[in-house]
Parts: structure tokens; C-alpha cells; sequence
């Protein structure tokens, strides 16, 4: 599973940025934060590669239209999602039957399944490029430790030749990571859009100064790292008129793993189950 596709995603929607000056003339390049930094990508990278599970969980996604709550069911075939509340309020059984019968025919489509795949391929690519940009793009300072975490800072560096439109993008940040010492793992990632974000002198698009993101991540299992929340919260427009407002705070809970060689019928199985699971914590 990759270990960071979210960050991708969050990233993507900002586009070019003009130079920080400020916070980068406050900030210099200290190189045991940058090691930490760089130790901390090998890691993930390697963790990533060696990771093969699956989960089951409870995802509450909210947008500006709403709040769902949905099991999600993963699998090596891909994975599988049952809406079960809107906006705290249980899905009636004609609602529930609808989305037993979207999860069919998923499962019964190869096409469907294929662009799956193809769209989880090209964000984990996406995700291991930007993962192995963190040491480089950016200024990095050790703002604090405890016996557990390193707490570091990190702001663009004007050095940086950012080899790709998305690496430009990424590299306009600034904000935190929280690594844990004892397994060299990201446990958080803060940013935060500094000032308004402009593409074609403001013509072709804008993204609002002050628009953030946070993820978290959290040891499941040993060695075994997923992101539990994410925040973000940003706003502008791009392409002349088309306003962005990317208002969603994700909170996933109740991990447990998936049985090995599940079959994506055998998940649809078990999500058929899960009103009455949701009825039995009530």
C-alpha cells in the first residue's frame, strides 16, 4: 500500500508559487534535520515496498454537501466502499439495497476494476516521487525533540530545481513533519499555503493564500504504517472561472485486517453484513 498517496493528492491541487523570501531568510539548511529527513524517506520507501496488508475500516468523509460514513473493505483485487450514514443519519434499507447493488456490479466489471488499478498505480508512482523530494525541496530545522519524536520545520528551498510540474507544486510549501525515532516513520505532515498561488499571472488560476492540509499516520500493526486523518481546507480557482473549494476532513478508525486471499465477491460479502454491525455499537 503506498505510503502516502493522500499527500499526493493534497499537494496536486496547488499549482505555481512566487518565491518565499521571508520565511526562507529566517531558515537555513541544518543538515542533521535534513538526515532525519532523508533516513525517514529510505524507510518509508522500503516499508512500502515490503507492505502486502490489507484492512478493514470505518471511513467518515466530510465535504461542504455533507458528512458519510463508509466501510471499506480492501483487497489484493482492489478495494470495495459501502456508504452506511449520511449526516449521522442510517441508510434506509432501499438506500442500503442501492449500494449493495453499485459494489455488484463493481465486482462484476473488470473495466471498472481496471481503472481502479490504473488511478491506484499512477497516485502511488505520484506518492513515491514526491516522498523522494522531501530531503531536497526543502529548507529543514529541528524545531524540538522528546525521547519519541523528532518535531521539524520545513520551508522551500530557493536552490531546488523542482524537475517536474508537480515537483514545483510540492515545493511551494511550508509547514511540519513529526518522525518517530525509534522506526525512522512520518508520523505527521502539516502545511500550509503562504501566500495567494497564481498560474498565468493570475489569468489561467488562483489558489487563496492561508489554504492548509494535515495527515496523520499511525502504527497499526508492526512496521505497518496508514494515514488515520486528513484535513484540508483550501479554496481559489482555476481555468478562468471554475472555483476550487476543497473542504474535506477524513477520519479513519476501527482497522482490522482483511483475511488473505479475499476476493472482491467475498468483500462485497462482507459489507452486505455491516448495517447490522453498525446497529450492534449503537
Amino acid at each position: 500500500m503506498p505510503v502516502c498517496k493522500r499527500f499526493v493528492s493534497l499537494f496536486s491541487v496547488f499549482v505555481l508559487s512566487h518565491s518565499t523570501i521571508a520565511l526562507q531568510a529566517q531558515q537555513k539548511q541544518d543538515p542533521r534535520a535534513q538526515e532525519i529527513v532523508r533516513s525517514a524517506v529510505k524507510v518509508e520507501l522500503a516499508a512500502d515496498r515490503a507492505d502486502h496488508s490489507r484492512w478493514q475500516y470505518r471511513d467518515v468523509n466530510q465535504k461542504p454537501d455533507g458528512e458519510a460514513l463508509y466501510q471499506v473493505v480492501e483487497t489484493d483485487h482492489g478495494s470495495v466502499k459501502k456508504k452506511l450514514k449520511h449526516n449521522g443519519r442510517p441508510l434506509t434499507p432501499e438506500e442500503l439495497k442501492a449500494e449493495d447493488a453499485r459494489i455488484q456490479s463493481f465486482v462484476n466489471d473488470p473495466t471498472q476494476q481496471a481503472k481502479q488499478r490504473k488511478d491506484g498505480e499512477q497516485d502511488d508512482k505520484r506518492a513515491e516521487n514526491m516522498l523522494r523530494l522531501l530531503p531536497n525541496a526543502f529548507l529543514w530545522t529541528l524545531k524540538n525533540e522528546t525521547p519519541d519524536t523528532y518535531y521539524l520545520s520545513f520551508v522551500p528551498d530557493p536552490n531546488f530545481t523542482a524537475p517536474s510540474m508537480e515537483a514545483r507544486v510540492f515545493a511551494a510549501m511550508a509547514g511540519e513533519i513529526a518522525v518517530n525515532k525509534q522506526q525512522n516513520r512520518i508520523q505527521t505532515i502539516k502545511g500550509k499555503l503562504i501566500h495567494d498561488v497564481t498560474f498565468g499571472w493570475g489569468i489561467f488560476g488562483r489558489m487563496n493564500q492561508g489554504g492548509t492540509f494535515n495527515v496523520e499516520r499511525r502504527e497499526l500493526a508492526p512496521g505497518v504504517w496508514q494515514i488515520v486523518e486528513s484535513h484540508v481546507h483550501i479554496d481559489g480557482h482555476v481555468l478562468l472561472f471554475k472555483t476550487i473549494n476543497e473542504q474535506e476532513d477524513e477520519v479513519k478508525t476501527d482497522f482490522r485486517r482483511t483475511p488473505p486471499a479475499t476476493t472482491l465477491e467475498q468483500a462485497a460479502t462482507i459489507l452486505k453484513a455491516e448495517p447490522t454491525a453498525l446497529d450492534a455499537q449503537r
